[in-house]
């Protein structure tokens, strides 16, 4: 149901990429699609799989989303699994340039990394005060902390490169909404008429005293406007 979008192989380039579709079911069929997804991901049916998010709303219109992050082969057979027997709605394809910020990562490793060896080698000296291995230790663990920060947001960019982001949208079919206001429409007829007389009362109760005064005084101006036209 969906043509496979163009250009979202990253092998040779450093793109985040990240998919959003919207299917359109049978109400009955949103439920059993969304554990069809879950299902799906846990099993690593299409590759590897990391399911981020589900939730569903139910009642008359009922609807779920799913979030997953997958090995980029999976990407459109997911989008199949979502869609069969439903409708295709909006779809939406976005890559984030991670070029510099790999770049700038790497270079912050490498000059951490160099840094924590000079330190360590200080560190071996044995001709150090108990005041200066305390401040070297400090800088030690600091440096360190700061290295393994680095080392996780470069996994983290190396994740994002590796693997794509896809929301799936499932909502119920549009003529089944209408069927459905109409039926609520039926359903509420007699408070919404008990709710439009209430306010039609109101109104009355409200206008009734301007329109009296209203007619005072225009009884009162036509009687003014008669005696000076008789005299």
């Amino acid at each position: 149901m969906y043509a496979q979008a163009g250009g979202t192989s990253n092998e040779d380039a450093l793109l985040a990429y990240e998919h959003s579709v919207a299917v359109d079911l049978d109400a009955p069929a949103i439920v059993p699609r969304l554990q069809a997804i879950q299902a799906a991901c846990l099993d690593a049916r299409f590759g590897a799989c990391t399911l981020i998010e589900a939730q569903q709303s139910a009642g008359e219109r009922p609807s779920a989303r799913a979030v997953l992050r997958m090995a980029p082969a999976g990407i459109e057979p997911m989008i199949a699994l979502a869609g069969e027997g439903g409708e295709a709605g909006e779809r939406t394809t976005r890559a984030e340039d991670l070029a510099v910020v790999v770049r700038d990562n790497s270079t912050e490793q490498d000059r951490l990394a160099k840094e924590m060896a000079r330190l360590q080698a200080f560190e071996a000296r044995g001709d150090l005060s108990v005041a200066d291995m305390i401040a070297l230790s400090e800088r030690i663990a600091a440096t360190e902390a700061r290295l393994e920060a680095a080392r996780r947001d470069g996994a983290q960019h190396r994740r994002r490169i590796d693997t794509q982001l896809l929301t799936v949208q499932l909502h119920t079919r549009a003529g089944a909404r209408g069927r459905s206001e109409i039926g609520a429409a039926f359903r509420e007829f007699g408070s919404t008429l008990a709710v439009g007389t209430a306010w039609t009362i109101r109104a009355t109760a409200f206008l009734l005293p301007l329109g009296l005064a209203a007619f005072v005084a225009f009884v009162l101006l036509r009687a003014l406007w008669r005696r000076r036209r008789r005299s």
